[in-house]
């Protein structure tokens, strides 16, 4: 790796790999022959110069602004594919996600970041689907990696993000006003009938907002909610390296590797209302066991010393 502040932003990367849409840019492919699989090993960069110089943060800002123009005719185009569609609402769904699968792939690839993708082989179940979040390129990979037909859940106000915000609303995705408990529990209720009428998948993010370091944060209770409702599988998805990429507050990305890794589904099948506590520590000690130590949630001596007695 060159030593230089372009150097650590300017890699080679294939447009042809952005346009094959069966390759990821990874460093292991998994592929079947004769029943086994096999793993194809790929050259990833996965040490980077933390370089704060005015070279790379002139180069971040092309790299944003590259994003935004992209984004800004990717959105114009599906919302013109949305407005056709409007009598049919959960074609409008799909839509979103293949408007997802093309935009968060090329945001990622302008970015220039490494990704290596484990796990592939849970990626496309009908599940829901939760990820930690703790960095905008999250959005990017969650866009891009849910499987089409797939149905978001967000905060009614992300309808005020530019561009973003009404292409979500148009591709049917949905909304939850976390200011009024008894409207959130009913748009929860009318999602999971949503769901399961259309077969769709859902994905959410349990920590219910961006971690400010990158580490992992308390779990709500609304994926099990969720779970109870749908039984649908949870597959957990950890994405790691996205908070050192693009850190809380900067407009400096960085050319930190990134990894998201799918987890086995969790089966909901045999939950009980009477456990969420339960289900909740179960999956967020999942999440605390596959993160590196630098996105583990911070244990007090107080509570360290309350779980030894």
């Amino acid at each position: 790796m060159e030593n230089t502040g372009a150097g650590s932003f300017l890699r080679n990367r294939r447009l042809e790999s952005f346009l094959d849409t069966n390759s990821v840019p990874n460093v292991k492919e998994t592929w079947k022959n004769s029943g086994k699989e096999v793993a194809v090993q790929r050259p990833l960069k996965d040490v980077y110069i933390d370089d704060d110089g005015w070279i790379s943060a002139l180069i971040s800002c092309v790299r944003i602004v590259t994003c935004f123009v992209v984004m800004m005719v990717t959105t114009f185009i599906w919302a013109l594919i949305m407005l056709v569609l409007l009598p049919w609402p959960y074609q409008r769904v799909r839509q979103g996600n293949i408007y997802g699968h093309v935009t968060g792939r090329l945001m990622m690839w302008i970015l220039g970041n490494p990704v290596k993708i484990e796990g592939t082989a849970y990626s496309n179940k009908r599940a829901i689907y939760i990820s930690n979040h703790a960095s905008p390129i999250d959005i990017f990979l969650i866009m891009w990696l849910t499987p089409t037909g797939t149905v978001g859940i967000a905060k009614k106000e992300i309808i005020w993000y530019p561009l973003f915000g009404q292409l979500y609303v148009l591709a049917n995705h949905l909304r939850i006003d976390r200011s009024n408990p008894a409207a959130a529990i009913q748009s929860m209720k009318e999602a999971v009938n949503a769901v399961i009428k259309n077969e769709l998948s859902l994905i959410i993010f349990p920590e219910g907002t961006r971690s400010k370091s990158g580490r992992l944060l308390s779990f709500k209770k609304g994926f099990v909610h969720l779970a109870l409702q749908s039984r649908l599988p949870i597959v957990p998805m950890v994405l790691t390296g996205t908070h050192l990429a693009w850190r809380k507050g900067s407009l400096h990305v960085r050319p930190a590797p990134i990894t998201v890794r799918y987890l086995p589904p969790i089966s909901t099948d045999d939950w009980t209302a009477d456990k969420i506590d339960d289900y909740i520590k179960m999956v967020h000690d999942i999440y605390v066991k596959n993160l590196p130590e630098s996105q583990k949630p911070i244990i007090s001596e107080a509570t360290r010393n309350g779980s030894r007695s």
